[in-house]
């Protein structure tokens, strides 16, 4: 079983412009009427976002640490009818954790290597010329068996800075694939967790349109396409699907509850589970049938005042709490929990259904990969079972009252204190799920 022909486009550092050449090279090649699959590397809950606008076909994660192989073979044959994959990497291309997991160290690079889609390197050359060179060399050559295409000088601030540059890469035999002019409108808006949501974008589908045309004129798409490799299935795959919470699945979905892996929604359906959607921040109440309610993670801090006033949402989700399971993941937990402090020091009344207090009011950085053992069983998760995911938020926890959920540690086996929460029915996590480890 064959794959379509792919590449990954990775950089050495976060911020050199690889998001943005992403979603022009996506619509690019879907206006050349390609089929594009994309696929994120890494925990990041906002690009898959982008990429379904850019492309048009609903874009997965793919992670070494979090998911093993079968997993990541899994998702990868949601290509199937592609003409060509492009996957984005995270951070630089060979970060990843300090401590293997039962998969792998979650770098970018593990990914060019297990599907064999060869590396375009976006480089980031203010300041710099012939010495960009040095710099795609080392990583061209960092791992033997990483397939290496080419590069893609950014932010070229004029013809003689491209001829400089393209000196070194001749002599380093490094091809480049595409040169473009410094622009600052090539760029997309950020808040403290990354990108703002693609919905919140105000004209999202005219701002990829411009980022295609500029990828257009300044990229040799034709050579990208050759470039692209294609990846064998060695043997049957197994199915290795995370099983579904419950068989009809009331979701909060809107901009405060926007973060839920694409592939677990997938996986969920493919079981046979019914997802229905409701908007806390409208005050609409979920659907009476469903047998579990899942608050997803998002932004609820910016939206607090607003939530807290959301009675029929909140009166509905109380009443679902005392015979059916209410779960929540980071923003949604810390909903389900007695108050929610804002940054200008604002305590706002949440669900109450846990005891949890969180205050963004003096900010503290929470962000890395998780395993979870549970240590309390619960209709939603049972005792001993163990999970994978990833946290990423800035909120303190003032008070974590209630019964622990997890026994969580790091990926370097350091115990946290973000354990979760369980009572009655309720559970709560500061993880994103992204996988099953048992």
């Amino acid at each position: 079983m064959n794959l379509p022909p792919g590449l990954l486009i990775s950089a050495p550092t976060s911020g050199a412009g690889k998001t943005t050449i992403m979603l022009g090279l996506l619509r690019a090649l879907c206006e050349r009427g390609l089929s594009v699959q994309p696929f994120k590397c890494g925990p990041d809950y906002i690009d898959p976002a982008f990429h379904l606008v850019a492309a048009g076909r609903p874009s997965y994660n793919l992670d070494t640490w979090a998911m093993p192989d079968v997993l990541m073979q899994e998702l990868a044959l949601n290509s199937k009818g592609a003409s060509i994959i492009l996957a984005e990497g995270s951070m630089g291309l060979f970060d990843g954790v300090t401590q293997k997991g039962a998969f792998g160290y979650g770098s970018t690079a593990e990914i060019a290597r297990f599907f064999n889609w060869p590396v375009i390197l976006v480089l980031d050359i203010r300041g710099q010329a012939q010495s960009a060179a040095a710099t795609a060399l080392g990583f061209a050559s960092y791992q033997k068996n990483l397939p290496f295409a080419g590069v893609i000088l950014n932010r070229v601030a004029s013809p003689r800075h491209e001829k400089l540059t393209r000196i070194g890469m001749e002599k380093a035999g490094i091809e480049v694939l595409g040169v473009l002019p410094k622009r600052g409108d090539l760029a997309l808006p950020e808040r403290h967790l990354g990108l703002t949501q693609a919905v919140e974008h105000p004209d999202l589908n005219k701002a990829i349109s411009g980022y295609a045309s500029f990828i257009a004129e300044n990229m040799d798409i034709n050579r990208i396409i050759e470039l692209a490799q294609s990846y064998a299935f060695a043997k049957p795959l197994h199915k290795a699907s995370t099983p579904p919470p419950g068989q009809h699945i009331g979701l909060a979905r809107d901009e405060a509850f926007s973060f839920t892996y694409p592939h677990l929604l997938s996986h969920w359906r493919e079981q046979g589970s019914q997802i229905s959607y409701f908007s806390p921040l409208q005050n609409e109440p979920p659907n009476r049938d469903a047998d579990v309610i899942w608050l997803a993670g998002g932004y609820p801090e910016l939206h607090a005042g607003k939530l807290a006033n959301a009675d029929k949402c909140f009166a509905a989700i109380r009443l679902h709490a005392k015979t059916r399971p209410v779960h929540g993941e980071c923003g949604g937990y810390m909903v389900l929990g007695k108050s929610l402090i804002d940054k200008d020091g604002i305590a706002h009344d949440m669900l109450g259904l846990l005891g949890l207090v969180t205050s963004y009011e003096k900010q503290k950085f929470h962000l890395g990969y998780r395993k979870a053992t549970v240590i309390c069983d619960t209709k939603l998760f049972k005792k001993n079972t163990s999970w994978r995911g990833h946290e990423f938020h800035y909120s303190q926890i003032l008070s974590q009252p209630d019964e622990a959920l997890f026994k969580v540690v790091d990926a370097s086996g350091e115990a946290v204190q973000e354990t979760g929460s369980v009572r009655g029915q309720v559970t709560g996590t500061f993880f994103h799920l992204i996988s099953k480890a048992n």
